[in-house]
């Protein structure tokens, strides 16, 4: 590969799934993974570095600040890479779609690149009906406020190092990824995306599997699309 990729993995209690994602993603096509420790108080740290990956520590918890400080380690490197690419350390994506994701970036030149969930092929019950209705009404807002057509707001989604820095990404919680589509599209960045499977995930989910999750998760999405109005 002549792109430079890495891959950045936020991971909260993940013990049973994290080392399974980072095996699965296919080295050829990435020079480094890095598993953001957000946290954890399992063994989190130990299964990712058992199959190779660079572990960061965040203690600060949330998915978003999980993100920045992975981000923080790339810019502190001498050399820069290509693209970035996010992943869950949950298992529900399949990591082996990674070269699907980049291509439109590599070979189109897009800027951002979405796995979509809608777009692929689901597993019964790998989402919640919040999830999904949520992902609806997000991205039609998006559509109606910022003129860009997105089906969801997955977390398996690749960007451009220079766009990634261009968005300037503040979000330190659920808002994190609405949060890089909205200001793409206010920012009339190149934008697709491509379809991805998805699975049920290991262990349970710590936003979609309670209340509180769900309802905050909603909330600051919504909060976030009319925020960058």
């Amino acid at each position: 590969m002549d792109s430079k990729i890495i891959v950045i993995i936020p991971a909260f209690n993940e013990e049973n799934a994290v080392g399974k994602v980072v095996k699965a993603i296919p080295k050829e096509w990435v020079e480094e993974i890095v598993v953001v420790n957000n946290n954890s108080t399992d063994k989190t740290r130990e299964a990712a570095e058992q199959e190779g990956a660079l572990v960061l520590d965040q203690p600060s918890k949330g998915y978003g600040n999980a993100c920045l400080k992975g981000i923080e380690y790339v810019k502190s490197k001498d050399e820069k890479p290509d693209v970035i690419v996010f992943l869950d350390a949950d298992y529900s994506d399949y990591p082996e779609q990674l070269p699907e994701l980049v291509k439109p970036i590599l070979q189109e030149e897009m800027d951002i690149v979405i796995g979509s969930r809608a777009l692929g092929e689901r597993e019964g019950g790998s989402m919640t009906f919040p999830q999904v209705f949520g992902n609806w009404l997000a991205t039609r807002l998006i559509r109606l406020f910022y003129g860009y057509r997105f089906t969801d707001l997955g977390p398996f989604r690749a960007i451009r190092w220079d766009k990634l820095m261009e968005v300037n990404m503040q979000d330190k919680t659920f808002g994190w990824t609405v949060e890089m589509q909205v200001k793409a599209a206010k920012m009339k960045m190149k934008c697709t995306e491509v379809p991805m499977a998805y699975r049920n995930r290991i262990g349970k989910s710590k936003v979609s599997g309670t209340v509180y999750g769900t309802i905050m998760a909603g909330y600051k999405i919504l909060y976030t699309i009319f925020k960058y109005l």
